[in-house]
């Protein structure tokens, strides 16, 4: 399985492809520019080639020889058909023909651009001269005008695209580096984050990422992080906590069956093996019962949402009161007029509408009413009692595992104090919950749960 990159590397490689996409975006854009550079460039010495030839046409004398003007530094020179040269300016004195061939058919005006070996290119004008001219000075033999200037050295040396070739390095530089900041801003709090996760252990969960200011996807991954870590850290705790307490209330009965069967070792003439081995046998149920007590709560907190069904609460509110057949009666109430389902896991539900009636008929006096409606978005059932009811100051402790209080323990004291916990727990699975409520007698215990509709869009969110 290949590592994940790291944020640096994701750095060097984002610069990397900025550079070159820099690269070949502003090689693209230079070599436009020098096309560009250089069309203006010949343009306007097309232009001021064309002008001097112009000029000399219109400066012939009799003779049909122009007399330029003295210094001039252009290159002129007047052509025969046959492209000899009859005259020629100072500059272009002595010179071969400045282009080939002879400028024919219609087209009298030609720019054109010669590159003789080893020396400048020439940006010349080449304009046949008028007929009336030419059977007026030569009988009608054609001539022409050849009119050019050398290239500039920013052209003729190349400089134009050794500049350019910079510029484009420098740009490309500078791209490259400022994508690399960017980079590296932008990953600054991916590499914090990374950092701080690696301080993160299951000993001290109290650390958390930072969290940077905004809303992109980097500061929503910081706050799910935090998140999560706000869960695993009351996770973990609750789990220390049970398991502290779990182990508390197992040391003592298991404490309590060693001393008994060390005691029936050491003294068999004075021990009943039967009464030793009935005991034993009480405290393994009660272990037991606490180990299966656990195990149901494990299982209430790892159960998945995919496992959850519409559930009817008036149904199996009837379905459990029905079953309670020992003890003061049972009697349901459903005051919905339409049905009361809610989105939950049935063996779960069952099992909390179950300890709920137990632990009412152990402490009623005379009869335990269960009471089903709805509230708003939230199913609501309650269960009342008219025995001698909970003090406030206890009715949250009675949801803390294995908190028995005193009257309970008298009335069973087999139990294992899980019962109304793991009902809080279910509670709570649901997306609802479980509390006690005041009342004129007994204890109320109010189950609240999201119905049907309100429960599946809690789980689409």
């Amino acid at each position: 399985m290949p590592l994940p990159l790291r944020p640096r590397s994701i750095q060097a490689q984002t610069a990397l492809m900025s550079a070159v996409l820099s690269l070949i975006v502003l090689t693209v854009i230079g070599f436009g520019l020098d096309l560009a550079i250089r069309s203006r460039i010949h343009s306007h010495l097309f232009i001021e080639t064309q002008r001097v030839a112009t000029d000399w046409i219109a400066g012939m004398g009799p003779n049909g020889v122009p007399e330029p003007p003295a210094g001039h530094a252009d290159l002129v020179q007047l052509v025969d058909s046959r492209n000899r040269v009859i005259t020629a300016s100072r500059a272009a004195s002595g010179q071969a023909p400045l282009t080939s061939p002879f400028p024919g058919g219609e087209d009298r005006l030609q720019y054109r651009i010669e590159c003789p070996d080893g020396d400048r290119c020439i940006v010349l004008t080449a304009v046949r001269v008028l007929p009336v001219q030419s059977r007026l000075f030569w009988g009608g033999e054609p001539h022409a005008v050849y009119a050019g200037r050398a290239e500039p050295g920013l052209l003729a040396t190349h400089r134009l695209e050794l500049f350019i070739a910079i510029g484009v390095l420098m740009m490309t530089a500078g791209w490259t580096w400022a994508s690399w900041r960017a980079t590296g801003r932008t990953l600054r709090p991916v590499r914090e984050i990374r950092e701080k996760v690696t301080e993160i252990s299951v000993r001290d969960l109290s650390l958390r990422v930072p969290q940077p200011p905004g809303r992109d996807e980097i500061a929503e991954l910081a706050r799910a992080s935090n998140s999560f870590l706000d869960r695993l850290d009351v996770s973990v705790r609750q789990q220390r906590h049970f398991a502290s307490m779990v182990s508390h209330e197992l040391r003592t009965p298991l404490a309590g069956l060693r001393t008994q069967l060390e005691e029936a070792l050491l003294y068999r003439e004075d021990t009943d093996p039967y009464e030793t081995i009935r005991t034993a046998v009480r405290t393994t149920e009660r272990c037991q019962a606490i180990i299966d007590e656990m195990l149901t709560v494990a299982r209430v907190r790892t159960s998945a949402a995919a496992e959850h069904e519409p559930v009817d609460l008036a149904a199996i509110a009837r379905e459990e009161a029905a079953a309670r057949t020992n003890g003061v009666p049972v009697h349901v109430h459903v005051e919905a007029e339409d049905e009361v389902t809610v989105l939950g896991n049935r063996v779960q539900l069952c099992g909390v509408l179950t300890n709920l009636l137990v632990n009412a008929q152990r402490h009623a006096c005379s009869k335990v009413d269960v009471i089903v409606g709805r509230a708003g978005d939230d199913a609501v059932v309650t269960v009342l009692d008219d025995g001698d009811g909970i003090a406030p100051e206890d009715r949250e402790r009675v949801f803390e595992p294995f908190v028995r209080l005193k009257d309970g323990r008298r009335r069973d004291p087999k139990g294992t104090g899980l019962g109304l916990a793991l009902c809080r727990l279910t509670a709570d699975a649901h997306h609802g919950t479980l509390r006690i409520e005041d009342s004129p007698r007994g204890a109320r215990f109010v189950l609240r749960l999201p119905l049907l509709a309100s429960a599946r869009a809690q789980l689409t969110r």
